[in-house]
C-alpha cells in the first residue's frame, strides 16, 4: 500500500484500501414513495431548489433528480450549498467555476443555522427573480410563488425552510429537523415562508442514488451524515475519517481524544481513546462482570468531532 512520511515520523496512508469492495445499496421504499409524490407536485411549483452539503459539493447529488424532475431544462433550478460553517471556504470559487461548466448558473452558499446569514437573505430575492424570468405556463395567473425543497438526505433542507420562515416571517420551526438522514419521509403540504412576495415551500424526502457505484463516495456520504452509520459501519467510517484528517496533516484529534500522538492504525486510536476516556463497556463472561473500551461509542464520538467542526472547516471533495 502506497504511504508517505507524517510530520511526526510516523508512516501514513496515501490510499484508503476497504476489504468490501461492494458498491453500497441504500434505495429505501420511502425514498422511492418520496421521488414518485416529488414527480407528481412538479406541475404545482415554478422552481426547483435542490439543497446540498458544502462539505461535499461534487459526491451524492441524485442524477435522479435531472432525469425525473428535469431541474434546469423543465424547472428554474437554484442550487444551495449548505453547511458552510462546517466547510473549507477557500473552495467556493472553484466549486462556482465547476457548476458554472455543468450548467448551474444559480448557485448560493450558505448556512442555515443563521437566518441572517448573507446566503439566506439572497434566496427569496434569487427564487423571484429566476421564476419571473422563467416560462410559467399553467401557473402563469398565479401571484404566489412555490417552490420544491429537494436533495440528498440530512443536507440541510427542513433547516433551509425554518431559516427562511425565522427570516422573512419571524416564525419558528414548520418543520422537524435532526441530525441523523431520513427525518422527512414524505412530501409534505405549502410551508409559507414570506410575505412580500408570497412565496411557499414544498419540503421532500432526501432522496440518494439507487447504488453508490464508488466506494470512496459512498464512505463521504456516510461521514457526511447522508447515509445511516450503521449501515456502513461505524469503525469504517472513524477508519476513513482518521485517513483523511492524516492526509491533511491535521491531528487535532489527537488532543481532543487524549492521545500521545497522531496514529494511522484505527483500533490502536480507538483502543486508547477508550481507555483515557474511561468511554467502557461492562461485559458480563464466564468471569463475571468486566469492562472493555467501547469501540462503538468511541468511533461514534470521533465521528461526531467532525461533524461538529471539532477539527476545523473540512470538505472531502476535491474539486477540479
Amino acid at each position: 500500500m502506497a504511504a508517505q512520511v507524517a510530520r511526526h515520523g510516523l508512516i501514513m496512508r496515501k490510499a484508503f484500501c476497504v476489504t468490501n469492495h461492494e458498491a453500497i445499496n441504500w434505495f429505501p421504499g420511502h425514498m422511492a414513495k418520496g421521488l414518485d409524490q416529488m414527480q407528481r407536485k412538479l406541475k404545482s411549483v415554478d422552481c426547483v431548489i435542490e439543497v446540498h452539503d458544502a462539505r461535499i459539493p461534487i459526491s451524492g447529488r441524485n442524477p435522479l433528480f435531472e432525469k425525473r424532475l428535469g431541474i434546469s431544462s423543465l424547472k428554474p433550478h437554484i442550487l444551495i450549498m449548505n453547511k458552510m460553517d462546517l466547510a473549507d471556504r477557500k473552495q467556493s470559487a472553484s466549486v462556482k467555476r465547476y457548476y458554472e461548466k455543468e450548467g448551474v448558473s444559480e448557485l448560493i452558499f450558505t448556512n442555515c443555522k443563521r437566518p441572517d446569514s448573507p446566503g439566506v437573505k439572497s434566496i427569496v430575492r434569487k427564487l423571484a427573480r429566476v421564476i419571473k424570468d422563467s416560462e410559467r405556463y399553467n401557473r402563469s395567473e398565479e401571484t404566489t410563488y412555490t417552490a420544491m425543497v429537494i436533495g440528498i438526505p440530512n443536507v440541510g433542507k427542513s433547516s433551509l425552510i425554518n431559516a427562511l420562515r425565522s427570516k422573512h416571517l419571524r416564525k419558528s420551526k414548520a418543520t422537524k429537523v435532526g441530525a441523523l438522514p431520513g427525518i422527512t419521509q414524505s412530501v409534505l403540504e405549502r410551508i409559507k415562508v414570506c410575505e412580500d412576495p408570497k412565496v411557499y415551500l414544498l419540503d421532500t424526502p432526501g432522496v440518494l442514488a439507487p447504488r453508490i457505484k464508488d466506494v470512496e463516495m459512498g464512505l463521504k456520504l456516510a461521514l457526511a451524515a447522508t447515509i445511516k452509520d450503521h449501515l456502513v459501519g461505524e469503525d469504517i467510517i472513524a477508519d476513513y475519517l482518521l485517513y483523511r484528517l492524516n492526509l491533511a496533516g491535521n491531528h487535532k484529534y489527537v488532543n481532543f481524544l487524549g492521545l500521545d500522538e497522531p496514529t494511522d492504525n484505527i483500533q490502536d486510536l480507538l483502543v486508547s481513546a477508550a481507555v483515557r476516556n474511561n468511554w467502557l463497556l461492562r461485559v458480563r463472561d464466564h468471569r463475571g462482570i468486566n469492562t472493555c473500551p467501547d469501540i462503538l461509542a468511541t468511533s461514534s464520538k470521533f465521528i461526531r468531532a467532525f461533524r461538529d467542526g471539532t477539527f476545523g472547516k473540512i470538505s472531502l471533495d476535491d474539486v477540479p
